[in-house]
């Protein structure tokens, strides 16, 4: 039996996240179809990240085991074809029978965008912000999460979770003429963790806005402290190392 890994790419937009789910559309469900069709088996997949309803993808790292010996470039070309336009197959390879593209992965980066202006090209992949903001306050603030820390006040309450610790190798903010970028890689990240960490660096860097420091929050552990959930619209899966 054979494990391959792949990478893709899709657009959130229309999707009600990367997990299947009964009576919805996910990616996870159209992308199983489209290898089913092609090999005639039924797949099950495992995936680096589980990107909630409205995130994209750029790097989304897939693995599944199978029988079939198609050649590598019928699992792009042939599953490209069976897929709707907004999920794309960009590689394929053969691992080692023991990869998993969840528990293997080193690190992954996430990227979000917020839009200084009203667009209507790109709409679906920015969050349009009306206020003016402090980018030197939110790249600041950056270095207070670098390292590895509890982020139990910056993700949904999971009382199953084990712990909440994640070590963050990277995180800045950027700027074009129309878009503010933040860029975030860690080894793993906690469920909402990089909206609510933006949200929070959002109302830290607007100025008509009354917000904790970040450190308080931290060292706090309190979701309630921290800033709004930011919307999935702009946040894309970058990369994932292994």
């Amino acid at each position: 039996m054979r494990n391959l890994k792949l990478i893709i790419e899709y657009d959130g937009t229309d999707f009600c996240g990367w997990q299947r789910q009964a009576q919805e559309r996910t990616v996870q469900a159209e992308v199983e179809h489209s290898l089913l069709m092609l090999t005639e088996e039924k797949i099950s997949l495992t995936a680096a990240g589980r990107t909630d309803a409205g995130v994209h993808a750029l790097g989304q790292v897939i693995n599944f085991k199978t029988n079939s010996q198609l050649p590598l470039q019928a699992f792009i070309r042939g599953g490209n074809s069976r897929l709707p336009h907004d999920v794309r197959i960009i590689s394929a390879e053969e691992v080692d029978a023991d990869f998993n593209a969840r528990y293997s992965a080193k690190a992954r980066t996430y990227r979000y965008y917020i839009a200084k202006r009203q667009q209507a090209v790109g709409r679906h992949y920015a969050w349009y912000y009306w206020n003016p903001l402090d980018l030197q306050v939110m790249q600041d603030s950056c270095r207070t999460i670098l390292g590895t820390h509890d982020f139990s006040g910056f993700c949904r309450n999971q009382p199953d979770r084990e712990h909440y610790l994640c070590d963050v190798r990277y995180a800045s903010w950027n700027k074009t003429n129309d878009l503010m970028i933040f860029e975030i890689c860690a080894n793993r990240f906690l469920h909402n963790m990089v909206r609510i960490l933006v949200g929070s660096m959002v109302a830290m860097g607007d100025p008509s806005r009354e917000s904790k420091p970040l450190d308080e929050i931290l060292n706090g552990g309190d979701r309630r402290e921290a800033g709004a959930t930011a919307p999935a619209l702009g946040l894309f899966l970058v990369q994932v190392e292994y």
